[in-house]
């Protein structure tokens, strides 16, 4: 699901979030490092991870279903793109 933008400060936070407050539970990072943007459009985002355990090609895939034309669907697919 696409969210808002975070500040880079939460790239480091770990821990739990307490329920009934937003984005309740365990947050853990899983991975740092860096991403090269190669493709951007309306509907797909392709881009090379280069972390610590994820490094590759990757793309997310706007999944298109019955949606209000006046709103555009906000569900995202990552999948891993041969390299």
């Amino acid at each position: 699901m696409q969210t808002e933008d975070h500040p880079s400060k939460y790239s480091k936070f770990e821990g739990t979030i307490p329920k009934g407050q937003y984005g309740a539970g365990t947050v853990k990072v899983r991975d740092k490092g860096s991403y090269e943007l190669k493709v951007r459009t309306e509907d797909k985002i392709e881009f090379l991870l280069k972390g610590r355990r994820l490094y590759g090609n990757y793309a997310l895939i706007r999944l298109k279903k019955a949606t209000p034309k006046s709103q555009k669907p906000n569900e995202w697919l990552l999948i891993k793109v041969r390299d």
